[in-house]
C-alpha cells in the first residue's frame, strides 16, 4: 500500500498494488503544469482510492486527457485519460519511499531548453 497527499492534506491518495515504474513527460501541458516535467505512474482506477475528492479540480487539457489539482493548494495530483480503466498518479503525491524508479522520457521533443537529459534511459520524441 502506498498512502500520499497533495501539500496542504485536503487530497488524500491510497494505493493498492505495488506501483509501476516512472514514466517522465517533457511534453509542454505537463512541463507548464508541474513547473518542470511530469512524473507519473499509471494505475488501474481500481486500486486508487481519493479521500478529499470535493477538493479536485479538473482542467481538460485536450479532447482525450484531463489533469487534476488540489483547488486549495494547487499541487499535482492526476493526468487522466479519458474512457481508459486506468489513470495516471503524480509521483510527488506518495509520502514514503515508493521502490519504483524512473523508466523513460517521453515528449522529449518539447522538453525545456534549460536542461539535458544524459541519464541513458529510453527517450521518446512524443
Amino acid at each position: 500500500m502506498h498512502d500520499g497527499s497533495c501539500l496542504c492534506g485536503a487530497v488524500q491518495v491510497a494505493v493498492t498494488v505495488d506501483l509501476p515504474q516512472v514514466i517522465a513527460c517533457h511534453c509542454t501541458a505537463c512541463r507548464k503544469q508541474t513547473g518542470h516535467h511530469g512524473a507519473f505512474v499509471e494505475l488501474p482506477r481500481s486500486a486508487l482510492s481519493v479521500s478529499g475528492e470535493e477538493q479536485v479540480r479538473w482542467h481538460r487539457s485536450s479532447e482525450k486527457v484531463r489533469r487534476g489539482f488540489c483547488a486549495a493548494c494547487g499541487s499535482t495530483l492526476f493526468w487522466d485519460p479519458l474512457h481508459h480503466d486506468w489513470t495516471a498518479v503524480a509521483m510527488g503525491v506518495f509520502d514514503d519511499g515508493t521502490g519504483t524508479s524512473l523508466s523513460m522520457h517521453i515528449f522529449v521533443a518539447e522538453k525545456g531548453d534549460y536542461y539535458t537529459i544524459q541519464d541513458g534511459l529510453p527517450k521518446s520524441q512524443r
